[in-house]
Parts: C-alpha cells; structure tokens; sequence
C-alpha cells in the first residue's frame, strides 16, 4: 500500500463514490408498497361514493392508520429488494418526507379531478378520479419518487 500513486489512489476514490452514488440511486420502495397504495386508494374510492360520509370518513382515517403502521418501516426507504439494504446516510434522510409530500400531492390531485368530473356531471366522479390516481401510484409511484428524490437532492 505504501507504493500507491497519488493518482491510483484519486481513482479509486472516485470509483467508490460511483458506486456509492449508484447504490443510493437504487433506494426506494419496493414494488408492493405502491400496489398495496394503489389498491387502498381505489377501495377508499369506492367506499366514499357508496358509504355514508361519516363511515368513509372513519375508513379514511383506518387506511391512514394502516399506512403510517406500514410505512414505519419502509419510509426510510433503505430496504427497496430482499438483497439491498443500506445505511440511512446512503439512503438520506429525506425520503419519507418526500414521500409524505407526494402522497399529499396524490391526494391533492384526486380531489381535483374528482371535483372536474362532477362538475362535468360525471357519475362517480371519486370512483374515476381515485382509479386515475392508484394507476398512477401503482404503476408510476417508484419513478416518481426516483425523480421527486433528485428534485430534492434526497
């Protein structure tokens, strides 16, 4: 180790920052997550178009709860596969602010649209706007975090 030049010892360096970048790059959610998101989104739209106000009101608040259980301990987001966990300082510390913030945007959306169709005079307008959002979440959800997490520098 002693016979190392300057410059062997400045390219390895910048290749374990590559690949540091790399694996950091990878962290995420797994794929279920966003199925399981997904599902859930279209099941409280569902709900909310056929039970009274204050029952979906209450089935908001349970798929609230059972997210916050789930995400407790995928929000860190270092355990995207079976095969890749790594530290939070790889992973950042950001992410499950990201994700909170794009799940409140998500919710942003569907009332949106759901709002645009009934005004259109669509019928079960929060069914179709929860159906646009959980294609979206679960089709979409991991590159639209990738993408939210590079905005931030997450």
């Amino acid at each position: 180790m002693v016979d190392i030049a300057p410059e062997q010892a400045r390219t390895a360096l910048d290749a374990a920052d590559r690949a540091r970048h790399q694996v950091a790059e990878e962290v995420g959610l797994p794929r279920g997550y966003w199925w399981a998101m997904a599902t859930g989104w279209l099941l409280l739209g569902v709900l909310g178009t056929v039970l009274p106000p204050w029952l979906a009101g209450i089935a908001t608040v349970a798929f609230g709860v059972g997210h916050g259980v789930l995400a407790a301990r995928l929000l860190d987001g270092r355990r995207r596969t079976d095969r890749l966990q790594v530290s939070a300082a790889v992973a950042g510390r950001r992410i499950p602010l990201v994700v909170v913030g794009m799940l409140f945007g998500l919710v942003a959306v569907t009332v949106l649209v759901a709002l645009a169709l009934d005004a259109d005079g669509a019928g079960h307008a929060g069914i179709w706007a929860a159906v646009l959002t959980a294609a979206v979440v679960g089709f979409g959800g991991p590159e639209i975090l990738r993408v939210l997490r590079r905005w931030v520098r997450a």
